[in-house]
């Protein structure tokens, strides 16, 4: 597992870095109003997409030694933490049918890891 240690430490990283994006994604998304134009050219917009870069190296780095049918479920893991974050900074829904499927997810991706 130490040899592992970095590959796993990439994945969680791209997670992370995931997470991030979409936050930067939706707060460019919500501060351009009802025009397309400025959404696109948003630093906040921008920035998440120079993030998902990132992110996207990360995962490239983790897959050259976890399997793509562990490390992509896997990735399912930010679906908690944007849901979480889009819940406290914008308000977002997340009652018991979020919770429930939510819930799901995290069984699924514990199941797949057993083995």
């Amino acid at each position: 597992m130490e040899g592992q240690a970095l590959y796993y430490a990439a994945l969680a990283g791209s997670i992370l870095l995931g997470v991030c994006a979409q936050i930067l994604l939706k707060t460019g998304a919500d501060r351009a109003g009802a025009a397309w134009l400025p959404q696109f050219v948003s630093p906040f917009t921008i920035g998440g997409l120079v993030v998902y870069a990132v992110a996207f190296f990360f995962y490239i780095v983790a897959l050259r030694r976890i399997p793509l049918s562990l490390a992509f479920p896997a990735v399912s893991v930010s679906y908690f933490v944007v849901a979480l974050a889009a819940h406290y900074l914008w308000g977002e829904p997340f009652g018991w049918a979020q919770f429930a499927g939510l819930v799901l997810i995290g069984a699924g991706i514990a199941m797949l890891h057993q083995g």
